[in-house]
Protein backbone atom coordinates (compact mmCIF):
# COMPACT_ATOMS: atom_id res chain seq x y z
CA UNK A 1 0.00 0.00 0.00
CA UNK A 2 1.20 3.49 -0.80
CA UNK A 3 0.08 4.81 2.59
CA UNK A 4 1.92 2.07 4.44
CA UNK A 5 5.05 2.88 2.45
CA UNK A 6 4.72 6.57 3.23
CA UNK A 7 4.15 5.87 6.91
CA UNK A 8 7.19 3.62 6.98
CA UNK A 9 9.14 6.34 5.20
CA UNK A 10 7.82 8.95 7.61
CA UNK A 11 9.04 6.86 10.53
CA UNK A 12 12.51 6.97 9.00
CA UNK A 13 12.37 10.74 9.37
CA UNK A 14 12.45 10.89 13.14
CA UNK A 15 11.67 14.61 13.23
CA UNK A 16 8.54 14.43 11.03
CA UNK A 17 5.28 15.03 12.96
CA UNK A 18 2.35 12.59 12.58
CA UNK A 19 -0.02 12.86 9.62
CA UNK A 20 -3.20 14.87 10.18
CA UNK A 21 -6.53 14.14 8.49
CA UNK A 22 -9.32 16.42 7.33
CA UNK A 23 -11.97 14.48 5.46
CA UNK A 24 -10.14 12.38 2.87
CA UNK A 25 -7.15 14.74 2.76
CA UNK A 26 -3.96 13.91 4.66
CA UNK A 27 -1.39 16.53 5.55
CA UNK A 28 1.56 17.21 7.77
CA UNK A 29 3.12 20.55 8.66
CA UNK A 30 6.14 21.73 10.57
CA UNK A 31 9.81 22.08 9.76
CA UNK A 32 11.05 24.10 12.71
CA UNK A 33 14.65 23.25 13.51
CA UNK A 34 17.26 21.84 11.17
CA UNK A 35 16.43 18.14 11.75
CA UNK A 36 12.71 18.57 11.16
CA UNK A 37 13.37 20.88 8.19
CA UNK A 38 15.61 18.25 6.58
CA UNK A 39 12.96 15.59 7.19
CA UNK A 40 10.29 17.68 5.47
CA UNK A 41 12.51 18.39 2.47
CA UNK A 42 13.21 14.67 2.11
CA UNK A 43 9.58 13.58 2.63
CA UNK A 44 8.16 16.15 0.18
CA UNK A 45 8.67 13.80 -2.76
CA UNK A 46 6.14 11.39 -1.22
CA UNK A 47 3.32 13.98 -1.28
CA UNK A 48 1.43 15.33 -4.33
CA UNK A 49 1.58 18.91 -2.99
CA UNK A 50 4.34 20.70 -1.07
CA UNK A 51 3.90 24.25 0.22
CA UNK A 52 6.61 26.46 1.72
CA UNK A 53 6.05 29.68 3.70
CA UNK A 54 8.58 32.48 4.22
CA UNK A 55 8.81 36.19 4.91
CA UNK A 56 11.27 38.80 3.74
CA UNK A 57 11.70 41.80 6.01
CA UNK A 58 14.36 44.39 5.23
CA UNK A 59 16.18 41.91 3.00
CA UNK A 60 16.23 39.17 5.64
CA UNK A 61 14.48 35.95 4.62
CA UNK A 62 12.95 33.76 7.30
CA UNK A 63 10.63 30.79 7.35
CA UNK A 64 7.25 31.39 9.00
CA UNK A 65 4.64 29.28 10.81
CA UNK A 66 1.03 29.80 11.82
CA UNK A 67 -0.11 30.24 8.22
CA UNK A 68 -3.79 29.50 7.60
CA UNK A 69 -4.08 27.25 4.54
CA UNK A 70 -7.27 26.82 2.53
CA UNK A 71 -7.32 24.57 -0.52
CA UNK A 72 -10.28 24.70 -2.91
CA UNK A 73 -10.92 22.30 -5.78
CA UNK A 74 -11.93 23.13 -9.36
CA UNK A 75 -15.59 23.35 -8.25
CA UNK A 76 -14.62 25.96 -5.60
CA UNK A 77 -15.35 23.49 -2.80
CA UNK A 78 -13.07 23.66 0.22
CA UNK A 79 -11.07 20.44 0.58
CA UNK A 80 -8.75 21.61 3.38
CA UNK A 81 -8.71 24.40 5.95
CA UNK A 82 -5.87 24.07 8.46
CA UNK A 83 -3.14 26.04 10.19
CA UNK A 84 0.49 25.32 9.41
CA UNK A 85 2.68 24.40 12.36
CA UNK A 86 5.81 25.43 10.48
CA UNK A 87 7.18 26.59 7.14
CA UNK A 88 6.48 23.29 5.34
CA UNK A 89 3.03 21.94 4.56
CA UNK A 90 2.78 18.61 2.73
CA UNK A 91 -0.60 17.51 1.40
CA UNK A 92 -1.92 14.26 -0.04
CA UNK A 93 -4.97 14.88 -2.22
CA UNK A 94 -6.31 13.50 -5.51
CA UNK A 95 -5.01 14.65 -8.88
CA UNK A 96 -6.72 17.80 -10.10
CA UNK A 97 -6.65 21.59 -10.29
CA UNK A 98 -6.65 23.46 -6.99
CA UNK A 99 -6.44 27.00 -5.68
CA UNK A 100 -4.35 27.39 -2.53
CA UNK A 101 -4.91 30.35 -0.23
CA UNK A 102 -2.33 31.10 2.46
CA UNK A 103 -2.91 33.79 5.09
CA UNK A 104 -0.13 35.10 7.30
CA UNK A 105 -0.56 38.09 9.63
CA UNK A 106 -3.78 39.07 7.87
CA UNK A 107 -2.31 39.01 4.35
CA UNK A 108 -3.67 36.38 1.96
CA UNK A 109 -1.92 35.11 -1.15
CA UNK A 110 -3.18 32.52 -3.60
CA UNK A 111 -1.61 30.12 -6.07
CA UNK A 112 -3.16 27.83 -8.66
CA UNK A 113 -1.66 24.35 -8.62
CA UNK A 114 -2.09 21.23 -10.70
CA UNK A 115 -1.70 18.01 -8.75
CA UNK A 116 -0.82 14.93 -10.79
CA UNK A 117 -0.87 11.22 -10.02
CA UNK A 118 2.94 11.22 -10.10
CA UNK A 119 5.41 13.80 -8.82
CA UNK A 120 5.05 16.72 -6.44
CA UNK A 121 3.49 20.10 -7.24
CA UNK A 122 5.22 22.87 -5.29
CA UNK A 123 4.15 26.36 -4.32
CA UNK A 124 6.12 28.94 -2.36
CA UNK A 125 4.45 31.79 -0.49
CA UNK A 126 6.59 34.75 0.57
CA UNK A 127 5.34 37.76 2.51
CA UNK A 128 7.22 41.06 2.45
Amino acid sequence: MLLAGVLAGAQAYAALPPLQHQGSVEYVSGGIGSDESASFKEAATQFPLALTFASNVDGNAAYVAEVQVVIRDSHDASVLNAASQGPYFLVRLPAGDYKVFATYKGQTQSRSVQVHDQGTARAVFEWK
